[in-house]
């Protein structure tokens, strides 16, 4: 048995994660067997954090640099806002598409440049100031005013859904599920197969090091918060259609979220380290909480007090894995 321990430690590092996901299923289905698996149900678990999942994939490369984006929530706000006044204006809606995930690699340059030319002392700084800007600006277009009826194009990949003929119409796979595994499948393919990839975690491994080697620092952490905007307006294109509309308070806090979900899913705040499907489980047991605790009548307060404590915990663990690595 001893002599197992070892790989018994290294699956749980690996696969611990999933393996949480699934007891948490477990414990809901026992608790509202009914309810919980029900296609409805699952069918709005998967709807409801599409948008958390993208975010978090943008969030999950940058704190991979041992960075921190907090302007995603308001860039996919004002992504949101613009592809919305577009789409009622009568833009075609090939463009309108294109519109959000545009802004967001926009703003994304902004925070990148803003960090390595001016030389901030941490992304912290830059993110935060772009944070107010992206959502006054959100504001401004349409003087806080919301944008609804968007049209048929825009709502597809929000609320449409892929029966295959084999699940009950209206349900079935919601597109926004297939919009999510494509981003997750090409994330991890560039963060594992691709040169820059490695360069962005050789980066958050350590910085100094990666210079000396050779690789262009300033350069991999622009591309990375560009990375981070595309997926935050991709995330705004998402909502826009699940809700048919553009709201300027759109995204409020939900950079929280994105980083809670990484920081859950095993990726370091210090850098160097998660997995995409880390984050992906992250993005569910966040999503599983919430649906579990809605089920059960939990109050919203109650909700946001758990989710705190599982972020600190989630943290904490983060901090003894690496006092753990530092003494081997």
């Amino acid at each position: 048995m001893l002599g197992n321990s070892p790989r018994l430690s290294s699956f749980l590092e690996h696969y611990g994660i999933v393996v949480i996901v699934v007891v948490m299923m477990a414990l809901l289905y026992a608790t509202r067997p009914d309810v919980f698996m029900s296609l409805a149900n699952l069918t709005n678990i998967i709807k409801q954090n599409a948008t958390l999942a993208l975010l978090a994939l943008g969030m999950f490369v940058v704190i991979v640099t041992a960075g921190i984006d907090l302007s995603v929530g308001s860039v996919m706000a004002l992504g949101m806002m613009c592809l919305a006044v577009a789409a009622k204006a009568g833009v075609p809606w090939p463009i309108v598409v294109l519109i959000g995930p545009l802004v967001g690699i926009t703003a994304g340059l902004v925070n990148g440049l803003g960090l390595t030319v001016l030389r901030l002392p941490h992304p912290f700084i830059m993110t935060l100031g772009t944070l107010n800007i992206a959502r006054g600006l959100s504001s401004l277009i349409t003087e806080g005013a919301p944008v609804s009826g968007l049209g048929r194009e825009v709502r597809y990949l929000g609320q449409a859904n892929y029966d295959f003929g084999i699940f009950p119409p209206p349900t079935g796979l919601p597109a926004s599920l297939f919009v999510v595994i494509i981003s997750a499948v090409g994330m991890w393919f560039f963060l594992n197969r691709t040169s820059m990839g490695r360069h962005i975690f050789a980066i958050g491994g350590n910085t100094h090091a990666a210079r000396v080697s050779g690789i262009n620092v300033d350069r991999v952490l622009v591309y990375v918060y560009a990375i981070s905007g595309f997926f935050a307006g991709l995330g705004g294109l998402l909502l826009a259609g699940r809700t048919d509309s553009g709201f300027p308070l759109a995204g409020q806090n939900a950079e929280l979220d994105a980083i809670a979900a990484v920081i859950i899913g095993g990726a370091s705040f210090f850098g160097g380290r998660g997995t995409v499907l880390g984050v992906m489980a992250g993005v569910l047991i966040m999503g599983l909480m919430r649906n579990g605790l809605n089920l059960n009548n939990v109050s919203p307060f109650w909700q946001q007090i758990l989710i705190g404590l599982v972020i600190i915990a989630a943290v904490y663990i983060d901090v003894l894995r690496r006092h753990a690595a530092v003494r081997r």
